[in-house]
């Protein structure tokens, strides 16, 4: 640890603009922990560099995603890597926290082990390792000190290989609906307070929106002819939007587009059900507690890999999290308009369906701390226990 008196120096490598997010909550929190007796480096985006970093070089330059966009690129991102690790070797932080994008942070992770061996690395937000392969976490008890969990079952999983790590929560427990926003979101738009109200979720990216979003405007248009009085509402950001306007423009019920994310919080509140890809979204909607049916559909080769490889038995984080299969999952040939209009309809009304959703629901945030401490001061005081826990 570092010498009396002196601030502690925390280094930390983002790679994309969702761990550029975690860590500046991460940072903000370990400055509030320590009275501001903390300095900052390393790698981030925007919001880490508003609480502070100096990036040693653009985040950008290693913001890649898949095979296609890393090979045309590899020489760059090899050569931040040594930039990285050299930086951590040579300025000697009191520990390095390494957040999501594990193709490069752990590559980086496990030089700076070679080459410092006594500087505690701690891994923000664990690779899903848990749904591929128990070797590679078995692998990252050689560089890693401690995992911070953004999913209450890591923890158990990671034991079991020998792997310290502790749960601190999702950032989606930050990102809860106000109550009372939905009644103002559905007076604001027009939408009566008993009407039936379907949140449409395609996905963020373009190529997810391609492969569901006629699915979807099918299923739209069976529930339609069931429900006269549905609302339609559909969250996008803001490179789909394009896309999506197109493919809505047929619809049946008049579709009416979020991009402003406090709105999309405030849809969320208003929403009686919801019909989504698969991702992260699911673990927001049911914390927002709005029954819902999950869809996937990819390529061919892509999707029987993704059926076969994992070793999971759900793709749906509610599922994962309650260990049984509360929510619906329409994948590669089951995803079908009929079937996911069959299964949104009892969400969309008052049965025994619905009811048990919301008490799922219930449970749910039970499980990920709803109404706890905030995941980013969990983080740093699991950080901080790490320090305490170094050799001066």
């Amino acid at each position: 640890m570092n010498a009396e008196g002196d601030p502690l120096h925390v280094m930390l490598v983002a790679g994309e603009p969702s761990g550029d997010a975690l860590g500046g909550e991460l940072m903000a929190a370990l400055r509030n922990m320590t009275n501001g007796r903390v300095r900052f480096s390393g790698v981030g985006g925007p919001r880490m560099q508003a609480e502070g970093i100096a990036s040693i070089f653009p985040m950008t330059d290693i913001s890649v995603m898949g095979p296609r966009e890393i090979i045309p690129r590899l020489p760059l991102i090899l050569k931040r890597v040594r930039q990285t690790v050299n930086h951590a070797v040579t300025e000697k932080p009191d520990v390095l926290i390494v957040i999501d994008s594990p193709e490069f942070t752990h590559m980086v992770a496990r030089r700076v082990a070679r080459r410092a061996p006594s500087l505690p690395i701690v891994d923000y937000v664990l690779p899903s390792v848990w749904a591929w392969r128990r070797g590679r976490a078995r692998a990252m008890k050689k560089y890693i000190r401690r995992v911070l969990a953004l999913l209450p079952f890591e923890p158990a999983f990671l034991r079991t290989v020998g792997v310290d790590c502790v749960y601190v929560g999702h950032p989606a427990i930050d990102r809860l609906p106000e109550p009372g926003t939905g009644a103002r979101f559905r007076a604001a738009r027009g939408i009566p307070a008993d009407a039936p109200l379907l949140l449409v979720l395609p996905g963020s990216r373009l190529n997810e929106v391609k492969h569901l979003i006629g699915i979807f405007g099918d299923t739209v248009r069976r529930l339609a002819s069931d429900m006269p009085g549905l609302h339609v509402v559909l969250p996008v950001v803001p490179h789909v939007r394009a896309r999506v306007e197109a493919a809505v423009a047929d619809w049946p019920v008049a579709v009416q587009i979020v991009e402003d994310e406090m709105e999309k919080r405030s849809a969320f509140d208003a929403a009686t059900a919801a019909l989504a890809a698969s991702g992260t979204i699911s673990l927001e909607l049911g914390l927002a507690r709005v029954p819902m049916v999950i869809a996937y559909r990819a390529e061919a080769i892509v999707g029987w890999f993704a059926l076969n490889i994992l070793k999971i038995p759900s793709v749906v984080l509610v599922n994962l999290i309650l260990d049984r299969p509360s929510v619906q999952e329409y994948l590669q040939f089951r995803c079908t308009a009929d079937a996911l209009a069959d299964g949104l309809l009892p969400l969309l009304r008052d049965t025994p369906e619905r009811a048990r959703a919301l008490a799922d629901f219930d449970e749910l945030r039970d499980r990920t701390g709803v109404g706890g401490e905030a995941p980013s001061r969990r983080a740093a005081r699991a950080v901080l226990e790490i320090l305490e826990q170094s050799p001066s």
